[in-house]
């Protein structure tokens, strides 16, 4: 921009002199072009690469559509602790509207600690925690379009018309039919774990039911889950006024609650109005100049939409391994005679496919800005960063800055944290199996697409407190 102002001045100080030396004509028109250039050069335009990238703009066809009623059900559900094994946790507290849908932390604090967020510690005495939750809790925007069939960092739940349930998920032929998509199939599994929202053995039944793998029977983790629900005449009534099938209280079923949180997941945290949004339905002004720059170089040079594409800037169906930095408990896995399982081979878990080892979900960049920590370990809290390990894995990797982790501290927690990092014998494997392009862009370049990122970030998504519920039915408390 100085330069674009001192070349203004010359031209300036040039007319000036030839209407001193006579007005030629014929250079002032020359001097005139020459401003008319600098001037056009403030505002970018997309290139021929970036037009024949952008996806059509979205629409009501894209998303699953709800009435109020079964979105409001869905979220007193979604906010409710009743859910939870020892009734201490809600769906909400790793998906918070006041954590951009997500919990803000690098791994969730599940089943036994306390407040929300950042604030949220690991729990006292018997009731704290026994690990962190081994993968970062992800953004939900979006996560109600249909094009969103697969679900979780490794995908273990997607559609798939071949299975009885229409999906393939770690029940098996145990999970039921009649759910309405995959994030109403997604609803049906924190519920079971015994990090998330299950507790430990011994401490309630649902805890007890799913240590032996008891979800659908009679008496299983969803019967009990239901079964508490029946008892809530405030909530039966909501579910006759939505369901057809539901006339009294036993006809509730946790299908139909899966559903319902759905619902609203997907109606209320649908992000489709993002200037970026905006400029594809036709308002060229509704992205700055950087902004455009931005989307040239995500388009273009920086190679962002080669697994960033699509109208969610983020298929749901696609995994990579851009060499993730892995930190906290890990998800069990071995690795070459290393037997504590804090490593995690990410999508290998479910496909049994050596060559799928630590590739994980390629998430929506849309609202990117408001999501981190980013990684399926939540190991990066600074965008910059996060764009730089996607630049040069191997690079950002030694460069890594360990404070960008956010987690409550307990000694016995943090000493196994950075065990796999600390280990290059590990950390080798996970930097050669990235199946990137290593790419080089200027800090100028990376401000640019931080630019385009935020007009890919919906303006109503920054502020969701109206959507928390004050009060839910079974009168349990909704803030710690």
């Amino acid at each position: 921009m100085k330069m674009k102002k001192n070349m203004m001045a010359v031209c300036v100080l040039m007319i000036m002199s030839l209407s001193v030396q006579a007005q030629n004509s014929f250079y002032q028109q020359l001097i005139e072009e020459i401003i008319a250039v600098i001037n056009a050069s403030e505002y970018q335009v997309p290139t021929s690469t970036t037009f024949a990238q952008l996806p059509e703009p979205l629409t009501d066809e894209d998303f699953h559509l709800y009435g109020d009623a079964q979105v409001e059900l869905g979220n007193m559900l979604f906010y409710d602790k009743i859910l939870s094994g020892n009734r201490n946790i809600s769906c909400a507290t790793c998906h918070h509207g006041q954590a951009s849908t997500g919990d803000g932390l690098s791994l969730p604090v599940g089943e036994g600690g306390n407040g929300l967020g950042n604030s949220r510690d690991t729990g006292f005495d018997a009731d704290e925690i026994h690990a962190r939750v081994p993968r970062n809790a992800p953004h939900v925007f979006n996560a109600g379009a249909k094009e969103m069939s697969v679900m979780f960092h490794d995908g273990r739940v997607f559609a798939d018309v071949s299975q009885p349930s229409g999906f393939t998920s770690p029940a098996g032929n145990d999970l039921p039919m009649g759910l309405d998509n995959a994030l109403a199939a997604q609803a049906m599994f924190p519920v079971q774990s015994a990090e998330e929202m299950a507790g430990q053995v011994g401490e309630n039944e649902v805890a007890n039911q799913a240590s032996q793998g008891n979800l659908a029977g009679p008496g299983g983790v969803w019967d009990l889950l239901a079964g508490r629900v029946q008892a809530i005449p405030e909530y039966v009534d909501m579910f006759k006024a939505v369901y057809a099938d539901v006339n009294q209280a036993s006809d509730i079923n946790y299908v139909h609650i899966a559903n319902a949180m759905a619902a609203f997941e997907a109606v209320i945290w649908r992000a489709d109005n993002s200037p970026f949004d905006q400029y594809l339905r036709g308002d060229k002004g509704a992205m700055s100049p950087n902004q455009i720059e931005g989307m040239n170089l995500f388009y273009g040079e920086a190679g962002c939409a080669e697994c960033h594409s699509g109208k969610l800037l983020g298929p749901a169906d696609e995994f990579k391994s851009i060499g993730m930095i892995q930190i906290g408990p890990g998800k069990g896995n071995s690795l070459n005679g290393y037997s504590d399982g804090h490593d995690d081979f990410g999508r290998e878990r479910v496909t049994g496919n050596p060559a799928d080892r630590y590739k994980f979900r390629v998430l929506s960049a849309r609202n990117v800005l408001l999501t981190g920590p980013w990684g399926h370990a939540g190991a990066y809290d600074n965008l910059t960063d996060l764009i730089k390990h996607h630049l040069d894995p191997v690079l950002a990797t030694a460069n890594y800055d360990r404070s960008q982790v956010k987690m409550p501290s307990r000694e016995d927690l943090d000493a196994i944290d950075f065990t796999v990092m600390d280990d290059a014998n590990r950390t080798a494997p996970i930097l050669q199996s990235v199946d990137i392009t290593p790419r080089s862009l200027s800090d100028a370049q990376i401000s640019r697409l931080i630019d385009f990122l935020d007009a890919a970030t919906d303006r109503k998504s920054i502020n969701l407190r109206k959507e928390v519920p004050k009060t839910v039915p079974s009168g349990l408390p909704v803030f710690d």
